[in-house]
């Protein structure tokens, strides 16, 4: 029973494992073009069930109240889209001395170029119980706001001379994530009480659509073609990635948890995953359109390939840490909240 009980409780890093391993033995399964179509089910189906689930489980004060934290949606925008970039460009600066593959290198600069994605900060928000309506928000108007920012800054750091279709990127985004999420909320209207009666596993069908991207995203990155490549540079690349991700959780929770910051706990969750994520879903069909016929383009994509499942499945494991975390501080507010009279 015990055991049982484990399985339960840690079944999603379970499902993690096992997606990655069924990804490795079959790679071919999930590709773009493959038998289950990720362009079509990932790019649209997963993503829209995603936002129409959100739409569905929030209510409809709680995202109108997060419309208007302009000082939460500030920080993260700022912080994805200017610092990221700012200090990634610095960082390279001193990574030029060493023997890493110089394309790999500029690769890590696109990883600073991109938006927030639209799923696995919301999810990853939602499963530690942090403020979701904001993460939703940041997720979509970082990813709009990202489409016009994203190339110019790639055209910036790394220069091109390509035309970038804004009007067929911004109505998928609208597609996927802005109808899905009106949908949704309108649905609730008319469904509320059955939801509060029911209490729908919306936290359990997200982890599962998440299971599905993982999946999909590593069998991307398993299929990925030979790439001349020398170990040291990729083995070093991926720990630097690991490393820019720790220190940029570690460093938006220090800044938003000050008092003089006025988030809550709650927002802290929100802003680490929404600061310090980057879009695949984005990031790839933006490199391809910007660096198209690009010698190196395949190369430059291996640090966005290595850091899109490196943050879900960083997350993902620091999920049960940060809930830990967050109740803690959420207790302690109350405690000195309630003075004695």
């Amino acid at each position: 029973m015990g055991l049982l009980a484990r399985i339960r409780k840690e079944w999603f890093i379970i499902g993690i494992v096992l997606v990655i391993s069924s990804a490795r033995l079959a790679p071919s399964v999930g590709v773009k073009g493959g038998p289950l179509k990720p362009e079509i089910t990932i790019t649209y189906v997963a993503v829209s069930a995603i936002f129409f689930n959100s739409g569905l489980s929030l209510k409809t004060e709680e995202l109108a109240s997060a419309l208007m934290h302009v000082k939460l949606h500030l920080f993260v925008q700022t912080f994805t889209l200017v610092f990221f970039p700012i200090a990634i460009c610095l960082l390279l600066k001193v990574l030029a001395l060493t023997p890493i593959n110089e394309w790999l290198l500029k690769g890590l600069q696109t990883v600073g170029c991109m938006p927030p994605p639209v799923s696995s900060a919301v999810i990853l928000t939602k499963a530690v119980g942090g403020n979701e309506a904001a993460a939703i928000f940041n997720s979509a108007f970082g990813s709009f706001l990202g489409i016009v920012v994203t190339p110019m800054l790639l055209l910036l750091f790394l220069g091109s001379s390509s035309s970038v279709p804004f009007s067929s990127i911004f109505s998928q985004l609208f597609m996927t994530v802005v109808v899905p999420l009106i949908v949704g909320q309108v649905c609730r209207r008319f469904l509320r009480d059955w939801l509060d009666r029911r209490k729908p596993p919306f936290g359990a069908v997200s982890s599962v659509v998440l299971l599905m991207i993982i999946y999909t995203t590593f069998c991307d990155t398993f299929s990925n073609p030979n790439i001349e490549l020398d170990h040291f540079s990729l083995l070093i690349i991926v720990f630097i990635i690991f490393l820019i991700q720790i220190s940029f959780m570690l460093l938006t929770i220090g800044i938003s948890t000050r008092k003089s910051s006025g988030f809550t706990a709650a927002d802290s969750v929100a802003i680490m995953f929404c600061s310090t994520h980057k879009s695949l879903t984005l990031g790839i069909p933006m490199l391809k359109i910007v660096f198209e016929g690009y010698e190196h383009l395949s190369l430059i994509s291996v640090p966005l390939l290595i850091y899109h499942p490196a943050q879900i499945l960083l997350g993902s494991v620091l999920v049960p840490t940060i809930k830990t975390w967050m109740q803690t501080r959420q207790k302690a507010v109350k405690l000195t909240n309630v003075q004695p009279v």
